[in-house]
């Protein structure tokens, strides 16, 4: 048998001192520690290697993966390790079910005598390559804002019949009737089948959306199916799929019942349901939640019209205790006795306010005869006027042949002037 001849490393074995199946015996047993190094040391030489497969294990711990792949064709598997500084450097995101090209080198932990594979470098192929392209035209949509909230319509409270696209005879489809039916019986169906997979699903799915779109019966529209893998679903990332649901004027609601590979058709729908059942449920109020409702709607109405009645109540007999209600004739004499009063007071006040104004307008009208001209005319004298009505008030201001009016207590004079009386001595 071929010994191993492991290459030296820090830590190994010289290569002198390497174990081989020679070298052991049960009177010469080899140490763990030594057979450890010598098979790290030969499986160091293998070097990397490039392998097809399929992720089953993705579990990130400490910003490291631990996982694991799967051979196409067979169960063979192999136990994967990416540490951190190779994630940084990977440009796609990887998750169980990818299909996937790796760059495995093989390690063996001596401490433990584990083997496992390190990834150095891991890229999509095949659906992975079409996920990358679906990503692409994710971004592409979202930037358009066909995933805009503000854009997606509210779906009716209580739809009076809904439209079903699903697969003939599906356990979608089966699930989407029963669990509406039990929630609402009176709800109504149409449904439309189409194939959910394959080169015509797109095409049958978009003719079945305009159909029951044109339908003015219609308040909503359900496109299920129950699950599958990510080639089955790729159908419902088709960009006129989505297109078309964007462009229908009927609220729709995408049940494709998938978590882990999201399709389009979820982001552009006015609601997304993760499986068929959830699709009933969210569209299809409960017949029994809605009567407990109105049950406790009521309750609580009767409830606060019999608070406000018994309100009503005390309120009118606090009033009717009130005095004024209880006497109302001692309200009315006490508001007359008042009034009495008042009147009085201003009957005494108006007598006083007369009085003095009657002494006070005797006091006035005496002053006025007294500084009156007509009293002065009385005594005898006359006023000398010019034609104009100026009075002359000097002598010289009326020479000889000056047309004068003289005033005198009772009438005027007509008079022309002789000119200046010479002054007694």
């Amino acid at each position: 048998m071929t010994s191993f001849q492991p290459q030296q490393s820090p830590g190994d074995v010289p290569p002198s001192d390497a174990v081989s199946p020679r070298d052991s015996g049960p009177e010469h047993p080899t140490s763990i520690a030594r057979l450890n190094q010598t098979i790290k040391a030969a499986i160091d030489r293998w070097g990397a290697v490039w392998v097809e497969g399929e992720i089953t294990q993705w579990n990130k711990r400490g910003g490291n993966v631990f996982g694991g792949m799967k051979d196409l064709l067979s169960d063979a598997q192999v136990s994967i390790q990416l540490w951190s500084s190779v994630l940084r450097r990977l440009e796609d995101d990887f998750q169980v079910g990818d299909h996937v090209v790796a760059c495995l080198k093989a390690d063996y932990f001596t401490k433990r005598g584990s083997f496992s594979f390190q990834v150095t470098a891991m890229r999509h192929v095949g659906i992975g390559a079409q996920l990358e392209r679906l990503e692409r035209l994710r971004r592409a949509l979202r930037e358009e804002g066909l995933f805009d909230p503000a854009r997606k319509r509210p779906l009716p409270f209580l739809p009076h019949r809904i439209g079903l696209i699903t697969g003939a005879h599906s356990d979608a489809e089966k699930d989407v009737l029963r669990n509406s039916q039990l929630r609402w019986p009176q709800v109504e169906f149409r449904t439309i089948h189409a194939t959910v997979q394959g080169e015509r699903s797109v095409a049958e799915i978009i003719e079945a959306l305009a159909i029951l779109d044109a339908d003015p019966s219609i308040d909503v529209i359900i496109i299920a199916r129950g699950g599958g893998d990510p080639q089955t679903l790729l159908g419902f990332s088709d960009e006129r799929l989505v297109r078309a649901v964007a462009a229908a004027q009927t609220p729709v609601v995408s049940a494709i019942g998938h978590e882990n590979d999201r399709p389009l058709l979820d982001d552009v729908a006015d609601l997304r349901a993760s499986t068929p059942t959830d699709a009933a449920k969210r569209v299809v109020p409960d017949v029994g939640e809605q009567r407990a409702l109105i049950a406790d709607l009521r309750s609580r109405l009767t409830m606060r019209l019999t608070q406000q009645v018994r309100h009503g109540i005390q309120q009118l007999e606090q009033m009717r205790s009130r005095p004024s209600l209880r006497d109302p004739d001692s309200l009315i004499r006490d508001r007359a006795h008042e009034i009495a009063l008042l009147v009085s007071k201003g009957q005494d006040r108006s007598a006083r306010m007369i009085e003095r104004g009657e002494l006070r307008t005797a006091q006035l009208r005496a002053s006025l005869t007294a500084l009156s001209p007509a009293s002065t005319l009385a005594r005898g004298y006359a006023i000398a006027q010019f034609p104009n009505g100026e009075i002359v008030r000097n002598a010289a201001q009326a020479p000889a042949g000056t047309h004068l009016t003289v005033t005198v207590e009772s009438g005027a004079i007509l008079a022309t002037s002789d000119g200046a009386a010479e002054s007694a001595s």
